[in-house]
Formats: C-alpha cells, sequence, structure tokens
C-alpha cells in the first residue's frame, strides 16, 4: 500500500504518530474543555501554576525522537541529510535586545542594573500582557519541557519551559539539563518557567512596549515572557539572565564563557567573550574535555556548566577547522536555524548567508566526542579573554596582570559580528561589561568583585587573545587564522608562552610574548603587522581614548590607570 501524500495523508500519519505516544491522565477539571495530555512523564504540578488553563492538547517531555517528528509533521521544520533538522525563524533571526524588560523600577528593585538593558517594565501593564497571552494559549497545543539549568547539584534550578512549538521544546530539551527519570519528573517543581509563543504579539499602543516583540523577566513571579519573535536564543539568554540574577547570593560568579580541561580534568581553562569571538570555537578542541561552550558558575569548588547543550553559529563553518562542531550539523536531534538546504538532496550549505549571518546550531554537548560527562571541573588555572578587534590593535594573545584582567572583564571589548543582532550588518566595534552586559541583571560591580575575588584565591594566569583583525582594520586586513589562534592559546594553557617573557606593549601596557613556539615572531608585535606603522598609531590612540571614555562611563579605572601593573604577581 504506497504511503499516504499531501495534507491528508500527513494529517493521518500524526494521527498514527499521536496514538502511540503515552496517554498520560487529563488534569482539566470542565468536562467540555477536556484537556489532552500525552507523553513521556507528567508533573503533578501542571499548567496551572503558570496560569494556564484549558490548553486543548499539551505534550510533557517529549523525547528528541518524538518532538523531531512532531516538528516535521507540522510543517514547523524539514528534515536534513545527515538527521538534524532546519528551521526558519522568520524576520528575526537574532536577539531583540531593545526589546528586553524586568518587571518593575529603580524604586522597586534597586539592585537591579536598570538601564538599556534592563528597561523597567511596570506591573500593571505586565499583568494586563500576561492575562492576554494566557487567553492566547487556551485550546491550543503545547509543548513542555521540564529540565534544569546547571550542572551542580547544590546550585541547580529546576526550569519548565511552555511553547507553542515543537522544535522550539526541542530547542529546550537541547540546551538544558534533562532527566529521563519518570519519578523526577513527576514531582518537577519549576523555580521559574519560561512562556515562548512566537506568534503572539505585543500592542505597542496597549501594552507599552517598543515594538510586537517582547522578552520580559519577573523576579517576583518567577517566570519569563517572551512573544512576537521565534529567535530561539531568546530562551537561552533569558535563562541566563535569569541565573545572573541568583547566582551572585550563592557566592558563585555567573560567566558568559566557555570552558574546558585537559584529558585528565586538570589546567581547566576559561573562555570569556561575546558572541562571534571564538568561545565555543576554541573550547571544541579535540584534543581537551569539553564542559560547556557560553554559560557557566565559578563557586569556592570550581567551574560548572548552567546548560546541558551547545548553540554555536555555523555560518562558514570549517570541516577542516571546526570539525567537532562542524560533525554536529549532520546530526539527528540538531536544530539547525535558517541555515540554507538544497531542495532536492537536503545537503546544507553553510557557507551561504541568504537568510542572516547569524546562522545557529543548537545540539546537546552529547554530540562533541570530547565533552564531560559531569559538566563540571575544578579550579580555573588559566583565564583567557576574547576579543574580536575591529582596529586590528591588540595583539593576538597578551599577558594581563590581574589589574589589568579586571579592567579588561569589565570593559568587555569587541565588535559585535554581523547578524547577532538586528540592525547590525557589518562588525561594530563595542563595549560590553563583564562580555555579557545585556545578559546581566545586577550591576557590573557585583560581578568583578567575584571575579577579582576567585583570581586572587587561585593564582590565575589570564591574557587577552584576539580573534579580530591583523595588519590592518576590518575591511583592509583579514581576521586572525584560526589555526595561528588555536596554537596560541594552546601554548598559554601549557605555559610555555610565559617562558620567553614579556616586552610591554607602549599603549595598553599589555605583555606581549617575546616568543611562541610555531608562531612567526612578526605576528605577536601587532604594530609590525602593518604596512604603515604610523596609521597603526592613530588606530591604536583612536582605540585608547575609547577605552579611556567607556572607563569613564563605567566608573572603573582607565587602561592607563592598571598599564604599568605587573604581569606576573610576585611570589
Amino acid at each position: 500500500m504506497p504511503a499516504p501524500t499531501g495534507r491528508t495523508g500527513r494529517r493521518s500519519a500524526l494521527r498514527v504518530f499521536r496514538a502511540a505516544l503515552s496517554p498520560l491522565e487529563s488534569r482539566s477539571s470542565v468536562t467540555h474543555l477536556q484537556t489532552e495530555h500525552l507523553g513521556f512523564a507528567q508533573s503533578r504540578h501542571g499548567l496551572k501554576l503558570a496560569g494556564i488553563r484549558y490548553p486543548r492538547r499539551v505534550f510533557w517531555n517529549l523525547s528528541s525522537a518524538a518532538l523531531t517528528q512532531e516538528a516535521v509533521f507540522r510543517g514547523e521544520a524539514i528534515l536534513a541529510h545527515g538527521g538534524p533538522i532546519v528551521v526558519r525563524t522568520g524576520e528575526f533571526t537574532g536577539r531583540s535586545p531593545s526589546d528586553k524588560y524586568v518587571v518593575g523600577g529603580p524604586g522597586t528593585n534597586p539592585e537591579v542594573w536598570w538601564g538599556p538593558h534592563n528597561q523597567p517594565f511596570p506591573k500593571a501593564r505586565y499583568d494586563r500582557l500576561r492575562w492576554r497571552l494566557t487567553a492566547y494559549l487556551q485550546n491550543r497545543e503545547l509543548f513542555v519541557q521540564d529540565c534544569f539549568v546547571g550542572a551542580h547539584p547544590r546550585f541547580r534550578m529546576p526550569l519548565r519551559v511552555i511553547t507553542t512549538k515543537a522544535w522550539q521544546s526541542l530547542f529546550a530539551r537541547n540546551m538544558f539539563v534533562r532527566s529521563r527519570n519518570r519519578d523526577v519528573l513527576s514531582e518537577h517543581l519549576p523555580q521559574y518557567t519560561v512562556i515562548a509563543a512566537p506568534r503572539f504579539r505585543a500592542a505597542p499602543d496597549q501594552d507599552g512596549t517598543r515594538s510586537e516583540v517582547f522578552v520580559i523577566v519577573n523576579f517576583d513571579r518567577k517566570e519569563v515572557l517572551i512573544g512576537g519573535t521565534a529567535y530561539a536564543g531568546e530562551i537561552k539568554k533569558s535563562v541566563f539572565s535569569v541565573m545572573n540574577w541568583l547566582m551572585p547570593e550563592h557566592d558563585v560568579l555567573p560567566m558568559h564563557c566557555a570552558a574546558n580541561t585537559d584529558a585528565d580534568g586538570g589546567n581547566l581553562a576559561i573562555f570569556f567573550g561575546l558572541s562571534g569571538t571564538g568561545k565555543t570555537t576554541l573550547s571544541a578542541d579535540p584534543g581537551r574535555v569539553l564542559i560547556g561552550d557560553d554559560e557557566h558558575g565559578w563557586g569556592t569548588d570550581g567551574v560548572f556548566n548552567f546548560e546541558g547543550g551547545c548553540y554555536a553559529k555555523v555560518i562558514r563553518l570549517s570541516r577542516t577547522g571546526e570539525p567537532e562542531i562542524h560533525a554536529t550539523t549532520r546530526k539527528f536531534g540538531t536544530i539547525l536555524e535558517n541555515v540554507v538546504v538544497h531542495e532536492d538532496t537536503r545537503r546544507l550549505d553553510l557557507d551561504s548567508a541568504e537568510f542572516t549571518e547569524n546562522t545557529r546550531a543548537s545540539y546537546p554537548v552529547t554530540h562533541i566526542p570530547s565533552a564531560s560527562k559531569t559538566g563540571a571541573g575544578g579550579q580555573p588555572e588559566v583565564v583567557l579573554m576574547l576579543t574580536a578587534d575591529a582596529f586590528g590593535v591588540l595583539p593576538p594573545i597578551s599577558r594581563l596582570s590581574p589589574e589589568q584582567a579586571m579592567h579588561h572583564f569589565m570593559s568587555g571589548y569587541t565588535a559585535k559580528v554581523a547578524g547577532t543582532e538586528r540592525g547590525i550588518s557589518e562588525p561594530q566595534a563595542t563595549f560590553s561589561a563583564c562580555f555579557g552586559a545585556p545578559f546581566m541583571t545586577r550591576r557590573p560591580e557585583v560581578y568583578a568583585r567575584l571575579l577579582g575575588r576567585r583570581i586572587e584565591d587561585q593564582d590565575v594566569r589570564c591574557y587577552l587573545v584576539n580573534t579580530g583583525w591583523a595588519g590592518g582594520p576590518c575591511g583592509v586586513a583579514d581576521r586572525m587564522p584560526l589555526a595561528l589562534t588555536r596554537q596560541l592559546v594552546r601554548a598559554a594553557l601549557s605555559g610555555e608562552i610565559d617562558r620567553a617573557g614579556f616586552d610591554r606593549e607602549p599603549v595598553f601596557g599589555l605583555g606581549i610574548p617575546r616568543a611562541c613556539p610555531g608562531v612567526p615572531g612578526r605576528v605577536l608585535e601587532p604594530r609590525g603587522a602593518w604596512d604603515d606603522p604610523a596609521a597603526y598609531d592613530r588606530q591604536a590612540r583612536m582605540l585608547s581614548e575609547m577605552f579611556e571614555e567607556n572607563a569613564k562611563e563605567l566608573g572603573i579605572p582607565a587602561p592607563s590607570a592598571v598599564s604599568e601593573a605587573p604581569l606576573v604577581p610576585s611570589g
């Protein structure tokens, strides 16, 4: 008998598929609006906790395979060669930072870092918007993932993600720490809840939002509401904002960073950096063990991953330069956002930016063969601060004193990479405190004090790594070769780069290594890489002035004030 085709065939196949799912006991108390519950395991703490009543059907904690099949059946995604699914996020292919809000205001919660990254949102307006959203969810099909944030058992936060899209439920399953224990899931009581409804749009005149998009964090209700955008990164980063709020109260430094160790679990390294600076690429080293690629906590007993997956940029991904990440784009369970697929062969074109430069892959960290099974490690020995310098001024690697490390952490200089945020079409120089200002819900000095204590207590070696441009500015020169950056990072991790000593760079007082095995000496000194040294001097002075101005705005010491601090602590 031939397989059914067309819309009727898809509906028939969908009914067969859903019939195979485990039916769960209905908990609705209203017979004419009876809710059907399907899935692996349903928490006894139901959706009424979130004020959601009378959904038509709820899929609880579906497996990756079931969610993949559901997403394809619904037309949300297509299955690509090798097994991943490919989705389109529509108009929004990156975060909308201007549409992020926190309920309350300076008078209600002075500990929040109020400003452009945490815009105040009145409680009364939030309640009205929330009422309309929950009304919208009535008689709809919803997907629920009960999961956790944090690999550390003492700091693990129970999380619930409620979505209207099957593929976004798979995203949550990929990105957070999952459980397959029915007993654990049946008792799951979320500390925070995320509700994501991409097709529900705000009414700016009525709701007081800037646009139809909203990402609203409510610390009192312990929830996040997301609407008007299908970009799944909003789910991930809003939860990170919550962890940035919670963790300092437990003496844990939340970090926008990657982390890895050597094969024996030692020599732990932290890679700070904004999107596009190379955190995911440099931390996914086949010779080392990956703890995580983006969000971690650093407590008194070591470093642990907040997440259970990775969210890697894949535009122009190299099979030879980034083999482990490249392999994930051919694996079942991976979600590819806005990647171009050939219609007939279903093969990927990772080089195409037809929809956006910000093409992404979401996959469980277990897709990386060298990934840690625990998601945790000991105390770091090395901190690397990554920057994509669009001016071509900073050295490819330099040693930082503890004082300089604190300065660069607070400055968070890099370049925004095209497509990561709306309106960014080419790299632009920016300063983002703590290498993640859009996600920091407390003032930067809160995180800086925690970092300073950790560096001092553990006697950590700190380096600034420029993964940006060399020999000239962006648009004139080329970006640093990945192979060269990897060689420099490995030399820093092994300590080889320290053996030859350092010379003071004259503008910022950075320690430029005198030699590095396998790296030409001319490359190490940025001024020497320019054809016109005078042009370099002009660029360096301009960048230095930008640092000085940013320091004034933040109220931190200027670069010149920390340029003479000893690079290597005495004793």
